[in-house]
């Protein structure tokens, strides 16, 4: 399983966690690491304070290369910047926003850097702007997502043919026959959310870990396209802001449902009705499993990887 993406960033396997709010905290990118893969703290949900404590303590834990996801759209993201630095964290994955903003900053700093896309044209800016690596994400990924709505299976060969960047796959990977699938289109490694958020070492809380373990196919949905593109899961937010859109809501009204901290209600704190559910449409196929740690997932996609690949001889 190697390739340019283990190269570049100094790991073992080409597979990474994203870093998604309230659950990749510090334990979770460790245990990734020290699984042989790349573990991200998610910046999006912490003050630069929070995340300071999260990379001391996952420099604590391992000694193997971690990083840092910074959505560029959070208004303190020129704090946490200066904390990643200060900190010499070796890697930061972006998002959401330019990368010409930090790119070159970062590389200043001996911090390499990926920044995740949803189109091709967005992958060629990133070989303009110099990142050392572009995550293409697919519309079945969890979270906020690209308005091109464009699958995985469409947009990784797509980005694959605009630029010569090494290539990460994400949204709707959860098995290791899907990472052979990646590598197949064009893929030098995968970024996965789901199969990690609902791990032992995620954040999140139980609730909503036993929530997204029991979906359902079409038990998530993209919504929110005024504002971001979410994708969601059916509950009591999912259903006000289903029926609000449906109803012709404004920009504002939207915002006024959303309110504060609804993530932090839905997957922090397992608040399942008020909260904002957040996953993959990949959760789907691991309904009715039980939780399992990281190096037990990293176990098992690797035996799948190699069964699947004896299948192509």
């Amino acid at each position: 399983m190697k390739s340019r993406i283990t190269e570049l960033f100094g790991i073992e396997l080409p597979i990474i966690a994203g870093g998604m709010v309230w659950c990749s905290g510090w334990r979770l990118a460790a245990a990734v690491s020290e699984a042989g893969g790349l573990g991200l703290i998610g910046a999006g949900s912490m003050t630069p304070e929070v995340l300071r404590e999260h990379i001391v303590k996952c420099k604590a834990a391992t000694t193997k290369p971690f990083g840092v996801n910074v959505p560029l759209m959070k208004p303190d993201a020129a704090q946490i910047m200066e904390v990643i630095a200060d900190e010499e964290v070796p890697v930061v994955f972006t998002s959401a926003g330019s990368p010409k903003k930090w790119t070159g900053w970062l590389h200043e700093r001996g911090i390499k850097v990926a920044h995740v896309v949803a189109s091709s044209v967005f992958a060629r800016k990133c070989e303009e702007a110099g990142v050392d690596a572009v995550v293409a994400e697919g519309f079945e990924a969890g979270g906020h997502n690209g308005r091109e709505e464009t699958t995985t299976l469409c947009l990784i060969p797509a980005v694959r043919r605009a630029t010569t960047l090494p290539l990460i796959a994400a949204g709707g990977i959860a098995t290791g026959d899907a990472i052979l699938a990646m590598e197949v289109l064009g893929a030098e490694g995968v970024q996965m959310g789901t199969r990690f958020a609902v791990t032992v070492e995620s954040s999140a809380s139980d609730a909503f870990k036993q929530r997204c373990l029991s979906l359902n196919e079409g038990d998530t949905k993209l919504l929110l396209r005024k504002l971001s593109p979410t994708r969601l899961v059916r509950g009591g937010f999912f259903d006000a802001i289903e029926q609000a859109e449906n109803n012709g809501a404004t920009e504002q009204q939207l915002l006024d449902i959303i309110g504060t901290g609804a993530s932090r209600r839905g997957i922090f704190e397992g608040d399942l009705d008020t909260g904002e559910l957040e996953i993959g449409q990949v959760a789907s196929l691991l309904q009715g499993r039980a939780q399992q740690t990281v190096a037990e997932v990293f176990d098992e996609l690797v035996a799948q990887y190699y069964a699947a690949k004896q299948t192509l001889v």
